[in-house]
């Protein structure tokens, strides 16, 4: 096992799978094979992280997330509690032809609680998804988006403080292009 590597007891964790430096893996989690997750992540209670599924560095994936097929995670991403992702556009339990598609949140990005990404989206770069929230479209980057489905209201800087485009923030200095 790699350094730093704290995984519960609870957890099954696919012989396949890659966990990287410094990762924390909590209660009741199963990662699939072929999973790829990065360094110095936390991945909390009842975490679902399917085949293939691909993780940053440096994520924080809260309690009761469901990760499937064909979604990839950049670096340092927040995926708020039971928030959930999706793989198939037109799901029914008798097809069995059915095909993935693929979903991405960019770097620094946040989800909110229980919101739902329908796959075929990017989330662009440290873009917000409001809590409850129904991604049906790409989310542009620093756009902060809620509601079902989700629109956009306005914009966030990197730090995650609401901005506006030309501006500079007023908790870290930034200014939003």
């Amino acid at each position: 096992m790699k350094p730093g590597i704290r995984i519960h007891e609870s957890a099954e964790v696919a012989p396949t799978a890659s966990v990287g430096e410094n990762t924390a893996v909590w209660n009741q989690v199963q990662i699939r094979e072929g999973a790829v997750i990065g360094g110095e992540c936390s991945i909390g209670k009842d975490v679902y992280i399917d085949q293939g599924v691909r993780i940053g560095d440096r994520c924080k994936i809260q309690n009761g997330v469901s990760i499937y097929n064909g979604v990839i995670i950049e670096d340092d991403v927040f995926l708020g509690p039971h928030m959930t992702f999706t793989n198939d556009l037109v799901p029914r339990a008798f097809n069995t032809n059915w095909k993935i598609t693929p979903t991405r949140v960019k770097k620094g990005a946040s989800i909110g609680a229980n919101a739902t990404i329908v796959c075929g989206v990017t989330i662009g770069e440290y873009a917000m998804v409001g809590a409850g929230a129904v991604v049906t479209k790409d989310v542009a980057p620093f756009a902060l988006v809620v509601g079902n489905p989700a629109k956009q209201i306005g914009w966030v800087c990197e730090c995650g403080v609401r901005i506006e485009p030309g501006t500079t923030c007023s908790e870290c200095k930034r200014k939003l292009k």
